[in-house]
This record gives C-alpha cells, sequence and structure tokens, in this order.
C-alpha cells in the first residue's frame, strides 16, 4: 500500500471520532434537558456536570482532530 494513501485512510478513521464527538455532545446535552424537564429544581445542581461532560467529549473530538491533522501534514 502507498504510503500517502494509508495516511489518508488513517485521517478518514480520525474524521469518523470527530464525528463521533459530536453525537457524544449532542447526547450529553439531550440527556441533561431531558432530566432537568423531569425534575427542574435539581438542574442548577447538575449544570457543572453539565459542563464536564461537554468538555471530554469536545476533547476526544479535538484530539481526532489533531491526530487528522499530523497525519495529513506531518507524517
Amino acid at each position: 500500500m502507498d504510503v500517502n494513501a494509508a495516511k489518508m485512510i488513517g485521517a478518514g478513521l480520525a474524521a469518523i471520532g470527530m464525528g463521533l464527538a459530536a453525537l457524544g455532545v449532542g447526547n450529553v446535552f439531550a440527556q441533561f434537558l431531558a432530566g432537568a424537564l423531569r425534575n427542574p429544581g435539581a438542574a442548577d445542581s447538575q449544570q457543572g456536570r453539565l459542563f464536564i461532560g461537554f468538555a471530554a467529549a469536545e476533547l476526544l473530538g479535538l484530539l481526532a482532530f489533531v491526530t487528522m491533522i499530523i497525519l495529513v501534514f506531518v507524517a
């Protein structure tokens, strides 16, 4: 297999990771809204956990993006 083709396949797999991270962020917010609508009194105390979940899911997307950029332009 050509080295350039292998790099592009790896970059495509990293792009899949970015898409899955976007699904994770959507899932975090959807579950928070579902819980907040069921129990509005507890929504304020759970907001910190919402941002932690958002940051964790977004970090995975950023790591996949950086991996893709390194594969395409550096390696």
